[in-house]
């Protein structure tokens, strides 16, 4: 039965748009925000329940591995597409997860049109990709500060430093 409810959370690109548009109809507050999530850490733990407390739906843009790897290099994702759907689709405070293709999930934001649209980092929110459409459709959009000490980077570099390390021993 859990898994049966997580597996519900991950929503087709086709399929949202009549998702979001039953949670509007109801009052929900939408809330979207997106990312590789490839190695999820505390960072992006807190990131995403901060993004949840902003509104009372959490929708999460997935990259597919495809765009992973246009943006991150050939080595990347370390997790495929559905592990890291599950992953996210299992946090409590997620709602949906929907996995796009393009390299910015502007077509989906265009579909979804949330009330608030969130990034994490030190970004300009008029930089922010959907910024204009949100703002158009009366939504707001907020940068959430990073937890300092937290990156995928950095995850990745304990890894390989903990494998050179065992190697030689």
């Amino acid at each position: 039965m859990i898994l049966k409810n997580i597996r519900r959370k991950i929503i087709s690109f086709d399929r949202i748009e009549k998702q979001v548009s039953d949670w509007k109809s109801k009052g929900e507050t939408i809330v979207f925000t997106n990312g590789c999530f490839d190695i999820v850490h505390l960072g992006h733990i807190t990131y995403l329940a901060k993004a949840a407390d902003l509104g009372t739906k959490l929708i999460i843009g997935l990259n597919s591995d495809k765009s992973v790897k246009k943006i991150k290099g050939e080595n990347r994702p370390i997790m495929d597409e559905n592990s890291r759907a599950m992953l996210l689709a299992s946090l409590s405070f997620v709602s949906a997860v929907v996995m796009f293709e393009e390299e910015t999930p502007i077509k989906l934001i265009e579909k979804i049109i949330p009330n608030i649209l969130v990034k994490g980092g030190d970004y300009k929110p008029e930089d922010i990709v959907g910024y204009n459409i949100t703002i158009k459709n009366k939504g707001i959009v907020k940068v959430i500060d990073i937890v300092e000490g937290y990156s995928s980077k950095i995850a990745l570099k304990k890894c390989y430093y903990l494998a050179t390390k065992a190697q030689r021993h």
